[in-house]
């Protein structure tokens, strides 16, 4: 069966599993993860050696909640290995796919998986894209980092079913305009900052080529402020997609927009304090993938270095995946105030948003560099004025909105030509050299 038959065959069952009830999508998980569980004991080196010191037999993981019984594995005890260790003594590396972590922390690895495992993740992403309405001829456009030009097959580009036209996220935002409206697509998908920019670019010159059915955002935070902003500028609704190279797609807003929707059939999410224990729902945590469909490389308690909050909360859509409340952010994105305050990119994105002068600022860059100083850098729309009453009231509105003490925190703030993009491609509006934990 080629890869691509693999795929509409994933895609299928992919989409019946959306009308099981809960229970059966719960039965089906945990048979899954007793199956990851036992391969990666059995054939992967490391795995063996991490349920031998910790104490624990596979048999013992009999469901999500027994996951809590094991360490979790942060992303640079597995930079630390070789390859051979985390890959399954079955499989040979030259018949493997690699797939690239993103680097966001600029410590990229390489993650290696099977065509089989190739054709869930595509059927699982899929499977989000088309609850919101994508159809398989649909004209779509997706801005990216060129290492994902791959992910559509030439026999998919050759027959017009969810082919993708990739558009580097590097090309200049009037060549991005440019090619975008020469496809005029129905699906507009990419990075979301990138769409956030594209937007106020297209605003500001009257732009009326494109005009998508409908969009998909991922990889970055907006707020919902800059969501809305999309789909005005655009006409027509965003959708905020979650996921991590490792894993792809893991959860998605559906067209209720009520959380995010978890692929509990492809992917356990846990939400854990410092300490590694789950937490209740609606509180922050850290986020750690298990993988239900790595063999050859099994994810297992694997810690993603991102912040969010799971939900007790359930949809009025007929879809029983649970739900998550959202993602706020890199854990090396959380800052830290005098008191001991801790705030999520997502906050500070949304101060920003109610400044007054928020429609002047272009792009901005904000780097916690000690407890007490922001570096701020901030890209100014073409033909705003009086830059300096811009700046000082920038200072003025986030002491402010923190209600902070009068030069309790000094911000080093300059206007800049340009704020390039990180080499993933992603804008990092928020960061911290700072050690913040997050959660309790």
């Amino acid at each position: 069966m080629t890869n691509i038959s693999l795929v509409f065959l994933n895609l299928a069952l992919a989409n019946r599993r959306l009308h099981w009830d809960f229970k059966k999508l719960e039965r089906f998980q945990e048979k899954r993860l007793r199956q990851v569980v036992k391969y990666a004991y059995d054939f992967v080196p490391f795995y063996h050696q991490f349920f031998k010191e910790a104490g624990i037999n596979p048999s013992a993981i009999k469901s999500a909640k027994d996951l809590s019984k094991l360490p979790l594995v942060e992303k640079d005890v597995f930079r630390r290995q070789v390859p051979q260790k985390l890959v399954s003594k079955e499989f040979s590396f030259n018949k493997l796919k690699k797939v690239r972590t993103s680097g966001s922390t600029g410590k990229p690895f390489e993650l290696f998986i099977t065509g089989r495992e190739d054709a869930w993740r595509k059927a699982i992403y899929m499977r989000a894209n088309i609850s919101c309405g994508q159809k398989p001829r649909d004209r779509w456009i997706v801005m990216s980092s060129p290492h994902h030009f791959h992910d559509t097959t030439n026999l998919q580009r050759k027959i017009g079913i969810y082919s993708q036209t990739c558009i580097s996220l590097f090309e200049s935002t009037e060549a991005k305009i440019n090619q975008i409206s020469a496809v005029n697509p129905d699906i507009l998908d990419g990075y979301s900052q990138s769409l956030l920019l594209l937007a106020k670019e297209i605003e500001r010159k009257g732009v009326k080529t494109i005009n998508p059915r409908i969009m998909f955002g991922s990889a970055e935070l907006i707020s919902p402020q800059s969501q809305k902003y999309i789909e005005k500028v655009f006409d027509a609704p965003f959708y905020d997609q979650y996921g991590a190279a490792e894993v792809d797609r893991s959860a998605w807003q559906c067209p209720e927009k009520q959380g995010y929707h978890m692929d509990i059939d492809s992917v356990i999410t846990e939400f854990v304090d410092k300490d590694g224990i789950n937490i209740s729902d609606g509180e922050t945590g850290e986020i750690a993938f298990t993988s239900l469909f790595n063999f050859a490389m099994p994810l297992i308690r694997y810690k993603i270095g991102d912040v969010g909050a799971s939900s007790d909360d359930t949809c009025s859509c007929w879809r029983n995946l649970p739900l998550m409340k959202v993602v706020e952010g890199r854990k090396d994105s959380f800052l830290k105030l005098p008191g001991g305050r801790v705030v999520s990119p997502m906050v500070f994105n949304y101060a920003l948003s109610t400044f007054n002068y928020y429609s002047n600022i272009d792009q901005y860059y904000i780097r916690q560099k000690k407890i007490d100083f922001f570096e701020v850098k901030i890209k100014m729309v073409p033909g705003s004025f009086n830059e300096e009453l811009i700046v000082s009231g920038f200072k003025e509105h986030i002491q402010k909105f923190f209600k902070l003490k009068e030069n309790e925190i000094q911000f080093g703030v300059s206007l800049v030509d340009e704020i390039p993009l990180a080499p993933t491609g992603k804008f990092l509006s928020v960061t911290s050299d700072l050690k913040t934990t997050v959660g309790k």
